[in-house]
């Protein structure tokens, strides 16, 4: 008898320490939750990432403070997030740099993307476009290929610097295409547009946000984009299957992620704010006016994603023998 009443007091103080947590769980969240953007404030990325918070805080019924922690390509804010509590009070937004291509571009990035953090689920594509300067006697992408196939190296693209997605976009380009281009890395978007326009730089793997004033003015074309689908904001450009080129499909991508360890009910619960956020008609407009395609996945179907990611563009850097950084 004794053995057993004590076997129900052991139970019984289970119960009672595992109800708060239970509780807190249900109740989640009591307060504001903190979302790492590993890149600058006003960046392509952080606006997306604001539409969708501004959404779910909505829905939630708790503001989403954002601390923008940019460098190393999206290292440092990522490697903060794997460090916090995962109590579901600490986000991050990942993207193809810190989850997936700097596994091969650095020796050392202080983490593990796919043990590290909990993934909740895709949110947004921005598809490459393949853009040239209207300088170029080329209006479709295979009068391009052929053009450039005639001058190995002498055509430059530009791109925010080595490992970004425009530049590694590049690289992919030239291994389906055989071409050989050169690149031009640049400390930011804003010092390429000009030499895009004037035709010292008349090429370029972009984001529309990053291009969209020179393809207003008609200073550029965009040839193709590099997606499965047309862009809802370029509908008459094709993709790069539709413009003849197969198997050249590149993209931007931002999910949102939390520490390892996080409950899988918050999880679960973030990821439904995310599915409905993204089926708001006023949330898809507003990423589309930014270049950007809504998305979202679940949670198993983002880290299978990270997964695949991280082969293809391993396998692409890896190809073009782009050393180490660090």
């Amino acid at each position: 008898m004794t053995r057993l009443r004590l076997l129900h007091v052991a139970a019984a103080a289970v119960a009672i320490i595992a109800a708060p947590a239970a509780a807190s769980e249900q109740a989640y969240p009591t307060r504001p939750i903190q979302v790492i953007v590993p890149f600058a404030g006003g960046s392509a990325s952080d606006v997306v990432m604001r539409i969708l918070l501004d959404r779910m805080a909505k829905s939630m019924g708790q503001p989403f403070v954002v601390d923008n922690r940019p460098g190393a390509g999206g290292n440092i804010g990522t490697n903060a997030a794997t460090k916090a509590t995962p109590d579901g009070y600490t986000l991050v937004m990942g993207s193809t740099g810190p989850m997936a291509a700097n596994r091969t571009l650095y020796r050392d990035l202080g983490y593990d993307p796919e043990k590290d953090l909990e993934p909740i689920s895709l949110f947004a594509h921005f598809p490459i476009l393949v853009v040239v300067s209207s300088k170029l006697p080329v209006k479709s992408l295979d009068e391009f290929v052929a053009y450039a196939k005639t001058r190995p190296k002498q055509l430059n693209y530009g791109s925010v610097g080595i490992g970004s997605s425009q530049h590694l976009s590049g690289v992919y380009f030239e291994q389906v295409t055989g071409l050989e281009l050169t690149h031009v890395p640049y400390r930011n978007i804003a010092q390429y547009v000009p030499d895009l326009i004037a035709g010292t730089v008349p090429l370029g793997f972009q984001w529309l946000p990053n291009v969209n004033a020179p393809l207003q003015s008609g200073d550029a074309r965009a040839l193709a984009v590099a997606a499965s689908k047309r862009m809802t904001a370029l509908p008459d450009v094709p993709t790069a299957a539709e413009a003849g080129m197969k198997n050249y499909e590149s993209s931007g991508w931002l999910g949102l992620l939390a520490p390892h360890g996080t409950p899988k009910p918050i999880i679960a619960r973030l990821n439904e704010e995310v599915v409905a956020a993204i089926k708001d008609p006023q949330v898809a407009a507003k990423i589309v006016e930014q270049g950007a395609e809504g998305t979202s996945t679940t949670p198993e179907g983002l880290a299978k994603f990270i997964a695949s990611e991280s082969v293809k563009w391993r396998n692409i850097i890896v190809k073009a023998g782009i050393p180490p950084i660090q």
